[in-house]
C-alpha cells in the first residue's frame, strides 16, 4: 500500500454525495462549489480550491462530516 503524505499547500477536488446547504458554504473557505446530477440520478457536489495546510483540510472534511455528506473522492490536483 502506498503511503499518503500531506506535502503542504495544494489544490484539492472533493466530491460528496448530496447538496451543500447555503448556510455552510462560508465555512468551507475559498472552495468553489458546484452541484450536479450523478451517474445514478443523485445529486453530487464538487468542491475545488486551494488548501493551505492539513488543519484547513481537516476543517473542510469535518464540516462535510457534520453535514452528514458522504465523501466520494478526494484528489490533489496536479499542476
Amino acid at each position: 500500500m502506498k503511503s499518503i503524505e500531506f506535502g503542504g499547500p495544494a489544490d484539492y477536488r472533493i466530491v460528496v454525495k448530496g447538496r451543500l446547504a447555503e448556510t455552510t458554504v462560508e465555512r468551507l473557505g475559498d472552495m468553489k462549489i458546484a452541484s450536479a446530477e450523478g451517474e445514478k440520478r443523485e445529486t453530487v457536489t464538487t468542491l475545488v480550491g486551494h488548501v493551505r495546510d492539513q488543519a484547513e483540510l481537516s476543517g473542510i472534511l469535518n464540516t462535510l462530516y457534520e453535514m452528514h455528506l458522504s465523501v466520494l473522492t478526494i484528489e490533489v490536483q496536479k499542476k
